[in-house]
């Protein structure tokens, strides 16, 4: 467990051409960035989305920011209000944005700004199925998706579902960022394995950072 290492300095993992693992970059900052997830979801809950092919997802999932990523029985899109209250997405906090700006620039994406946060949730058995994030405008911005709570286990694969997948252990406070060559790779995470983990009981929560506007 990459819990052992909690107070060593955070580090780098390259893991794609365009993508790298910024081990424990989060880790200082969790106990804010939790403060404000639990804020943006008293605004605009949880809630299990449902695909247009009648899929009910089993992480639960809210936004921040300008945009917020929704689908329904119409498609994937970004919409600036929250179907749920019917009241426009709650402000990315300062600590997500600044947060974001300081990973993907560790990682080589010094002007990157994100106008969406995808907060997702998942309890034992929620997974994320092989999936490209690709309905974005812009897909020169790179992803920044920050780990906290239990472990999981992140698939990263390639341009078609078929290449092969590197597994790897995602901890709290872990930050993944990719872009560039390894912008459209598969990627996923496999069914939450039982635990609890001090910060989070038994949940692991996700912030995705995109640019999803024009």
């Amino acid at each position: 467990m990459l819990d052992l290492f909690a107070d060593a300095e955070p580090w780098q993992e390259p893991l794609a051409p365009g993508a790298t693992i910024l081990r424990r970059f989060a880790f200082a900052d969790a106990d804010a960035l939790l403060a404000d997830i639990n804020a943006v979801a008293s605004q605009s809950p949880f809630r299990q989305m449902v695909t247009p092919g009648g899929y009910t997802m089993s992480v639960a999932m809210t936004n921040c920011g300008r945009l917020g990523w929704t689908t329904d029985a119409r498609g994937y899109r970004y919409a600036p209000g929250d179907p749920l209250t019917g009241q426009p997405w709650p402000a990315m906090p300062s600590t997500f944005a600044s947060l974001c700006q300081h990973a993907s620039a560790a990682a080589g994406y010094s002007d990157f700004q994100p106008d969406a946060c995808l907060i997702n949730r998942y309890l034992p058995g929620a997974k994320l199925s092989l999936h490209q994030d690709k309905d974005e405008p812009d897909l020169q911005a790179p992803i920044v998706s920050v780990s906290l709570g239990l472990p999981a286990v992140f698939q990263f694969g390639g341009s078609r579902r078929s290449d092969p997948l590197k597994r790897l252990l995602l901890e709290h406070g872990d930050v993944v960022v990719w872009g560039g060559p390894s912008r459209l790779f598969y990627h996923g995470i496999q069914p939450l394995k039982p635990g609890q983990h001090p910060a989070t009981g038994e949940c692991r929560y996700n912030l995705t950072f995109r640019r999803a506007g024009n």
